[in-house]
């Protein structure tokens, strides 16, 4: 997984695996379980770390540690533990799976996770899709979608995004943009998806500010002036990289399934922006909504990863 600086969960110092894997053995042995220490635990390790833990569970104990924490655990707590567990680019393939092989499409999932990995993360997950299902992540996703969306999440999947800053296009790409765009009658979709979909991040933020002082409104507003659906949301997420857009906690009642899948993939990566969104967008902290539409030791677990209230 890439390294970031914008999580909240970071590498744990004097990291330990034997002694870890100790600790999660005592609270789930005997009478009882001490969810407390098995979410503190977990939750303040990285990813890489939880993998030798698991190696050095097995190791001294001769057993499955997800196998046993799915024994002990129950509900949304067990949910969200056993989703650390995952090796990330596995954890990706699985979502992505669900997503598409349900009954209907997931799209929500679909955007939300090939909007934001890089390219190198798009292909060990492409991968790890291929190992964990037998068929092609691209050829399930062509299945299951159509026309400007499905291309452009095609292009997002193929993990080839250019890398860097190329001065010489970003007023260029900027205009041509506006012109396919806001300056249009009708929209010239192709021009909006072969931007977004193959210029890199940090290309795209130099061209939005280009874009900005052209059109005098952000991309977005033109995204949402343009598009519709599901090409609409996934251009969306491109531009921003943060699926805060998802975060929306109803109070009718949680989704859980999304809460849980941003709050473990995110949380090594870039917690922060999305926190800062989150408070921009709602008005309030997300970790004061977890606190207000969650309970128990899942919300505590939720909270570790949060990281913090702003």
């Amino acid at each position: 997984m890439a390294t970031a600086t914008r999580g909240s969960v970071k590498p744990f110092v004097n990291f330990n695996a034997k002694h870890d894997a100790e600790v999660l053995r005592k609270a789930m042995k005997g009478i009882g379980t001490d969810e407390d220490a098995i979410l503190m635990l977990l939750a303040a390790r990285s990813n890489a770390q939880r993998q030798e833990i698991k190696a050095a569970y097995k190791k001294a104990f001769g057993k499955d540690l997800v196998k046993d924490l799915r024994s002990e655990l129950g509900g949304k707590l067990e949910d969200l533990i056993v989703a650390l567990m995952f090796p990330s680019t596995i954890y990706d393939a699985h979502e992505l799976h669900k997503a598409i092989k349900g009954v209907g499409t997931e799209d929500q999932v679909l955007i939300e996770i090939l909007a934001s990995r890089t390219c190198d993360e798009m292909k060990d997950i492409a991968k790890a899709y291929k190992k964990e299902y037998g068929s092609k992540l691209e050829k399930d996703i062509m299945g299951d979608t159509s026309g400007h969306y499905q291309r452009l999440l095609l292009i997002l999947a193929q993990g080839n995004k250019e890398e860097g800053v190329d001065e010489s296009r970003v007023e260029k790409d900027a205009k041509e943009l506006f012109a396919a765009g806001e300056e249009k009658f009708g929209t010239d979709e192709d021009k909006f998806i072969n931007i977004l979909g193959n210029r890199s991040a940090e290309h795209l933020r130099r061209v939005f500010d280009a874009y900005k002082k052209i059109a005098g409104c952000d991309i977005e507003e033109s995204i949402k002036d343009e598009c519709t659906g599901n090409l609409e949301a996934l251009l969306l997420a491109v531009g921003t990289k943060i699926p805060a857009v998802w975060l929306n906690i109803q109070r009718a009642g949680t989704d859980d399934e999304t809460l849980i899948r941003i709050m473990v993939s995110r949380s090594e990566r870039d917690m922060l922006d999305v926190r800062a969104m989150y408070k921009k967008k709602y008005g309030e902290s997300l970790y004061s909504t977890i606190q207000e539409d969650t309970e128990g030791d899942y919300q505590k677990a939720l909270l570790y990863l949060c990281g913090g209230n702003d």
